[in-house]
């Protein structure tokens, strides 16, 4: 099983961070307002960024780094990602 780290950009311009195993289908489960609650409130969003990762302690570990992360590093990591996501 790969694990995944993501963000994702909600309605009010945030970013939020999570890991999955399915990237898309954990998309559409924040659309469909049955993701975390801070994205509940901000939808729709859009995935902007997914990095793979080598275990779900690897993914768990990034994503706290990723959402260590001011704003202004986020929006770097996207604009600059080849594995950034069109979606």
């Amino acid at each position: 099983m790969s694990w995944w780290v993501y963000l994702l950009r909600c309605r009010d311009g945030s970013l939020y961070a999570g890991c999955t195993t399915d990237p898309q289908r954990r998309l559409e489960t924040h659309n469909a307002g049955k993701g975390a609650k801070y994205t509940r409130s901000r939808r729709p969003v859009s995935l902007v960024y997914q990095e793979p990762c080598e275990s779900k302690s690897a993914a768990l570990k990034r994503e706290l780094a990723l959402k260590r992360l001011t704003k202004a590093q986020k929006e770097a990591l996207v604009s600059q990602s080849p594995e950034r996501s069109p979606l």
